[in-house]
């Protein structure tokens, strides 16, 4: 068998063990207000992963169809869920808890080098949701 094909699967565990899993709490409260993850923005590298983490019966998370990047494929956990979840088109999320949403439950994920005021918050969002957008975006670029 040619050393090649040897390698092959250690090169494959070596691409997935650089991945990163960061984790984001759904909450009902932090110190900021109400109905929020925590964190609420989170930049990432392709192919790293996110740990949505239940600790209310009332929270999930779902892509926002008007915030998805070119190619990423969309998702929607259940109610009170934890799951892992890759990032792996360049671009920016947006997170939405189904239930909170138009409560401004929301979350920005970057995926690669962009800068987070590149990130468009699309006018057909309801108005809480865009400002909570703003204000994210805001305390990115002030990192």
């Amino acid at each position: 068998m040619p050393m090649r094909l040897l390698l092959l699967p250690l090169l494959l565990l070596a691409t997935t063990a650089h991945a990163e899993v960061h984790e984001v709490r759904m909450l009902n409260r932090n110190a900021t207000g109400g109905m929020v993850y925590e964190p609420d923005y989170l930049r990432l590298q392709p192919g790293d992963r996110v740990k949505f983490v239940a600790t209310h019966v009332t929270h999930n998370a779902a892509t926002i169809p008007a915030m998805l990047p070119e190619g990423a494929a969309p998702f929607k956990t259940r109610i009170n869920e934890e799951i892992e979840i890759a990032f792996d088109a360049p671009g920016f999320y947006g997170i939405q808890c189904i239930p909170h949403y138009a409560m401004g439950m929301v979350m920005l994920v970057q995926v690669g080098d962009r800068p987070a005021d590149a990130a468009v918050i699309p006018a057909t969002l309801p108005a809480r949701v865009k400002q909570r957008f703003g204000e994210i975006i805001a305390r990115a670029m002030a990192e």
